[in-house]
């Protein structure tokens, strides 16, 4: 049975769990721990995980380098049969480019209380003024993501506390 014959919902646990552990290797560098993967029907096309530190980009999110990369691999800037997953949901300038790169759908595990823009402080992926609209799923793994941050900044706290 492929990838493509699973249930909607493992075939989303699957890509996000892809995301989860480029998330990991984020926190291992350093970086706060969000990873992104774009899916073009059962191949990722696209990964990316925060890299603002360390290319001292201050576009360097997740979603913005999978976006990049899948673009590259496709050789077309419209995603629009792409899925992308992401560990948290997209902040303000991550779900322009979703909705920029046409996508088709996106799917984000936890929800960011302070940023998010894709259902929680702004709807951009679904706002009827836009001339493109995203399909969103949320909720997809959401404590194992909430989990991942939440360690990395209690890292950080207790190394402040330590130095």
């Amino acid at each position: 049975m492929g990838l493509l014959d699973e249930t909607t919902e493992s075939r989303h646990e699957y890509f996000m769990r892809e995301a989860l552990r480029l998330a990991e290797k984020a926190a291992d560098i350093g970086e706060v721990p969000i990873g992104s993967v774009v899916v073009h029907g059962d191949r990722v096309v696209g990964r990316g995980y925060n890299q603002r530190e360390t290319l001292q980009d201050a576009t360097a999110h997740a979603e913005m380098i999978a976006i990049s990369a899948a673009c590259q691999t496709l050789n077309s800037w419209r995603l629009d049969d792409c899925i992308i997953y992401v560990t948290l949901e997209p902040c303000t300038m991550c779900a322009g480019a979703i909705v920029l790169a046409r996508l088709k759908e996106l799917v984000y595990a936890a929800s960011d209380p302070k940023g998010g823009a894709c259902g929680t402080l702004y709807n951009i992926v679904e706002d009827e003024r836009l001339n493109h609209k995203v399909e969103t799923t949320s909720g997809v793994l959401a404590e194992q993501s909430a989990m991942i941050l939440s360690g990395f900044f209690e890292n950080i706290r207790a190394n402040k506390n330590q130095g």
